[in-house]
């Protein structure tokens, strides 16, 4: 789960506008290829093990592809969905999730410093939680002085 409100916003919208494209296939009679599951398989295995960092298996060109580029691409053939839903700025965002990485990526960093600091696995815990309560909490207290 994305504790980024921002980094959330830009999955969901991602998601519907290929959601909206997969719809304007179907409404016209086309579809995408249709690839063997052990393929689709292999490549999630490589996405969950190395997230933003993976080389993904392009199927149409036969070769691994940075995930940066295939998100390139996967936004420019969802442009016109996300012109239509009015999400192309919330979708553009995913390139900054790709560019510095996921939530992961940061408790991975944040454990590993107050690890080598203090030595104590659960100190390293603890500063891992305060990074996803400030997190998920960035941006609440000016909205909660607007509601007031």
């Amino acid at each position: 789960m994305c504790p980024s409100l921002d980094d959330a916003i830009a999955i969901a919208a991602l998601f519907q506008c290929l959601v909206s494209r997969l719809y304007r296939l179907r409404r016209d009679n086309q579809r995408w290829r249709i690839y063997p599951r052990a393929l689709i398989q292999e490549n999630r295995w490589l996405a969950q093990r190395y997230g933003t960092s993976a080389e993904l298996v392009d199927f149409g060109k036969g070769e691994r592809i940075d995930y940066a580029d295939l998100l390139d691409e996967i936004i420019a053939l969802v442009a016109e969905d996300a012109a239509r839903l009015d999400c192309a700025t919330e979708i553009a965002r995913a390139r900054d999730i790709a560019a510095h990485g996921t939530s992961a990526h940061r408790q991975l960093a944040v454990y590993n410093d107050a690890l080598a600091a203090s030595g104590e696995p659960a100190e390293a815990l603890c500063a891992v939680v305060d990074m996803l309560i400030a997190e998920t909490t960035s941006g609440l207290e000016g909205e909660a002085r607007a509601a007031e």
